[in-house]
């Protein structure tokens, strides 16, 4: 398969090199992990991205053929979320503002101008960033907005997910059926959970549906008056 290779030049991070594969962005795993700062390259893309969002894709690179691990944007969120490097941050405003944008509305990449061609500062960039990434997540849960997943309602009470979960478990508020947490029944009709619905495609476009409870803010007053932490 040809595929063109498309590099993104920031003098922070140095190069990105992209692709289109299926009309999916793609991005080369090893450019996106040394920008964020990964020492063990391999281990970060072998560790935190799932099989789903890589693949290996031959490129002629040098005068060379070449395979190279590539990942979809999915993946390239997971590299971002488990640096812990204060790099990433920028890199993901970098991403999110101007090449993100750029490739869905060109296919190439175009830097970042002002309207009367001068070059956007940083800030005025981080503030672009902002705005699209604002944008996105107010679209994307458009139906969940007021309910909180398992994850943040824990951080809440500076607990981990899985204590969380098995802290409710064990006082009966929730039970697990077929690997996914349910409110149990004499809960039900209190409008404490909401169920969300997340679809996504893997790279051979499989469309894969997850289905999990999320908390409403009804929802974390009442754990917050169970478990005795007066955070809201």
């Amino acid at each position: 398969m040809k595929t063109e290779i498309q590099i993104f030049t920031s003098e922070v991070f140095g190069e990105i090199r992209t692709c289109q594969v299926n009309n999916q962005i793609m991005f080369v795993a090893k450019d996106v992990a040394t920008a964020l700062g990964y020492t063990n390259t391999p281990k970060a893309i072998r560790d935190h991205i799932d099989d789903d969002d890589k693949l290996t894709e031959r490129f002629v690179l040098s005068g060379q053929v070449r395979s190279v691990i590539i990942i979809n944007e999915s993946g390239l969120y997971a590299l971002i979320l488990s640096s812990k490097l204060p790099q990433a941050k920028a890199f993901k405003h970098w991403v999110t503002s101007e090449v993100l944008p750029q490739i869905r509305r060109t296919g190439g990449y175009i830097p970042t101008h002002a309207a009367d061609g001068r070059d956007l500062s940083a800030v005025e960039i981080l503030h672009r960033a902002d705005a699209i990434v604002g944008r996105t997540l107010r679209i994307l849960n458009e139906e969940a907005e007021d309910t909180l997943t398992a994850t943040q309602v824990a951080k809440t009470f500076n607990m981990t997910t899985y204590d969380f979960n098995a802290i409710l478990r064990d006082m009966g508020i929730q039970y697990r059926r077929d690997g996914h947490w349910n409110i149990s029944d004499d809960l039900a009709d209190r409008n404490l959970t909401r169920l969300r619905t997340h679809v996504s495609y893997s790279l051979k476009g499989q469309k894969k549906v997850k289905v999990y409870m999320t908390w409403t803010l009804d929802g974390v007053r009442f754990l917050n008056a169970k478990l005795g932490y007066p955070n809201f």
